[in-house]
């Protein structure tokens, strides 16, 4: 099973922008995505407070997750390495697009190691920069449930009416929806085709050691 698995946050990248990437990866990998999970979980949430995420991955097992950074799973390192280890476990097969790398249960220690320490670089660079600006998220809507169908059908070139009618839900209502997740996004050409790189030694190089001179 493949799985795109993208969460919102105003201060990276845009969910559309995430599925873009995504989809691009995985045409280029020959894979077809079976089951698309968007969290729209504010990034304060710890993962203990998550639970529609950890139980919809309880779930799965032996599955390749398409997720475009390390940041999407978490931000928080406690949360990270629960999230690494759990999906290790269960043989998990971990694809970051952006950082052009693949893990698995049999992935060398010191790649994992590597996103880990590059995640939390990123995310001391943000804190340094956001100036106490507060993390923002998209609440909850009664269209989630018909998230992934919505999806499917805007990527099949749909109209909202017709997606509206599908659903027998108001097509304003559903207008305004597609509108705030920035789904319409999707129907259009990702502009950065997917470029194959040596991402392993990129990540295992930015790791900074504090000892170093």
């Amino acid at each position: 099973m493949v799985i795109a698995f993208v969460r919102q946050d105003k201060n990276f990248d845009t969910v559309a922008s995430q599925l873009k990437s995504i989809k691009s990866y995985a045409t280029n990998k020959g894979m077809e995505i079976d089951d698309t999970f968007i969290d729209y979980n504010s990034q304060n949430k710890r993962l203990e407070a998550r639970s529609d995420v950890t139980d919809y991955l309880r779930k799965q097992s032996n599955a390749k997750l398409l997720v475009y950074d390390v940041w999407v799973l978490s931000t928080f390192m406690e949360d990270l390495v629960q999230m690494f280890s759990c999906l290790l476990k269960n043989s998990f097969e971990i694809h970051f697009i952006s950082k052009a790398v693949v893990i698995s249960n049999k992935t060398n220690a010191t790649l994992v190691l590597g996103l880990l320490d590059g995640c939390r670089q990123r995310l001391k660079n943000k804190q340094e920069n956001s100036f106490g600006r507060p993390k923002g998220s998209i609440s909850k809507s009664k269209f989630d449930i018909y998230l992934n169908q919505i999806i499917k059908l805007l990527l099949e070139g749909k109209s909202v009416s017709y997606i509206a009618r599908e659903l027998d839900v108001s097509r304003s209502s559903l207008k305004d929806y597609i509108e705030s997740r920035e789904l319409k996004e999707l129907v259009k050409e990702s502009s950065m085709p997917f470029e194959s790189v040596d991402g392993e030694n990129k990540v295992i190089n930015t790791i900074k050691c504090p000892y170093e001179i």
